[in-house]
């Protein structure tokens, strides 16, 4: 929410920071990291592609506890999704074949419908219960079941 938002909302110009603070002290969803390690386990590489800033994902990224081949924060590319400039930068830097990669993402807009129009495969983490729209290719409602999902889609 931008800070103008926040002043119509009536808040407090000492807390139009908070949420951003607030942040790194966001535990990650509980299953989270052992779905993670399992999906590592199984020879998958592991990327974000991140609309937020590095010093918040590197927070995020220390309270999962599990490593990542390769991290692209918005703020370092200058785009911002649903643009694809995170996805010109992941193929650019790793290499992946298309085919081989699918995408994971909790946001429809930001994560599923662009990556759909890619051509690449996803997996929709729809936690609150949402109408899919664009259809992801797997839906989950957490990130239990990610593995078998992944080898699913690329067996």
């Amino acid at each position: 929410m931008t800070a103008v938002a926040l002043a119509r909302l009536g808040a407090p110009a000492d807390e139009e920071e908070a949420l951003a603070r607030s942040l790194p002290a966001w535990d990650p969803f509980p299953e989270v990291p052992a779905a993670l390690e399992e999906a590592r386990a199984r020879g998958w590489k592991l990327a974000v592609l991140s609309n937020t800033d590095r010093d918040l994902l590197d927070a995020s990224l220390e309270r999962i506890g599990v490593g990542f081949e390769l991290t692209i924060a918005a703020s370092e590319i200058g785009s911002y999704k649903p643009a694809r400039g995170h996805w010109d930068e992941f193929f650019a830097r790793s290499g992946a074949d298309p085919e081989h990669h699918v995408h994971v993402g909790a946001s429809l807009y930001h994560d599923i419908a662009p990556a759909t129009a890619l051509g690449l495969r996803t997996i929709w983490i729809d936690r609150l219960g949402e109408e899919a729209d664009p259809q992801p290719d797997v839906e989950l409602h957490s990130l239990a079941g990610l593995a078998d999902s992944l080898d699913l889609l690329v067996p």
